[in-house]
């Protein structure tokens, strides 16, 4: 009998997903986790019913969230970025592209749930690619809470690469968390928040944006990028930075510093990063 897997994250809208083969399906301590082969989109893991990763097109959302405050800091002002904290990212997608960058001496990705890495590990080797084991990462099994608010100016840049706001990642869109993170990033630094669909969860990305602003960061926006796997229109990362301009460094420094790390993309480079920051009007006027 064949079997669709339905995505529940909407009130008002289904997506279902074709599951050729079921390879895991559990009820871990923390949530509902369930990993299986479809044609279009390859590998899928989708936790509580909602897609997190698929194989096809895993790239775009981890070059972006890597790459995109990497290179800008780098570009305004060499080997800066030494320093990075991933709030969740168990699949260790973010992670492999941020040691891409070999300014970055310390990787710390700071995981609730240790079953996600595991089953990661075993049934998305290519997605982590090695990143687990390198030496300049280091893995934290943790409540992502109060791993920060135990830091003080400890990071150049935090990666909040969480699940939507639904069970245990509901307390990572708060603005206890956002004041927390702002306290553990260094001067001139950057935090990155996942913030959903803006066309589909306007809400959550102007709320994120608004805390950022009554935090005080020097420049409160977001980007965005379309992955399809994430049903309903453009991907919105927020973008809260403790230097102004950090989201328009001049694109020909962007050019420098990325030819500079010599490496291959699939969906980044600094013509898309800057045209990232260029907002449709209906997500504009969310964050204004």
């Amino acid at each position: 009998m064949e079997r669709w897997v339905e995505e529940t994250l909407h009130l008002d809208w289904r997506t279902r997903l074709k599951a050729e083969t079921v390879l895991f399906e559990s009820q871990t301590e923390h949530q509902h986790l369930i990993i299986f082969d479809n044609n279009r989109f390859g590998r899928v893991m989708m936790l509580d019913h909602i897609v997190q990763l698929t194989t096809a097109d895993e790239f775009i959302y981890h070059e972006m969230m890597a790459h995109v405050p990497l290179t800008a800091l780098e570009a305004v002002e060499p080997e800066t970025a030494k320093s990075v904290l991933i709030v969740g990212g168990g699949d260790g997608g973010v992670l492999r592209e941020v040691l891409r960058h070999p300014s970055v001496e310390r990787a710390v990705l700071c995981e609730i749930d240790r079953s996600v890495i595991d089953m990661c590990r075993e049934y998305f080797p290519t997605v982590s690619d090695g990143a687990f084991d390198n030496p300049r990462a280091e893995i934290v099994i943790a409540d992502g809470t109060e791993y920060v608010r135990q830091q003080q100016a400890e990071f150049d840049v935090i990666m909040v690469d969480s699940t939507d706001p639904i069970g245990p990642g509901a307390v990572l869109f708060t603005k206890e968390f956002y004041g927390d993170c702002q306290r553990a990033i260094k001067e001139g630094g950057v935090m990155l928040t996942q913030n959903g669909l803006p066309f589909m969860q306007p809400d959550e990305l102007k709320q994120s944006v608004d805390f950022f602003k009554e935090l005080g960061f020097a420049e409160s926006s977001a980007f965005t990028a379309t992955t399809p796997g994430y049903f309903g229109g453009p991907m919105s990362q927020g973008w809260a930075s403790k230097r102004a301009d950090l989201s328009k460094v001049d694109v020909e420094l962007l050019w420098q510093r990325f030819k500079a790390l010599d490496i291959e993309t699939r969906y980044y480079d600094p013509e898309v990063h800057r045209g990232a920051f260029a907002l449709p009007r209906y997500i504009r006027e969310l964050v204004e």
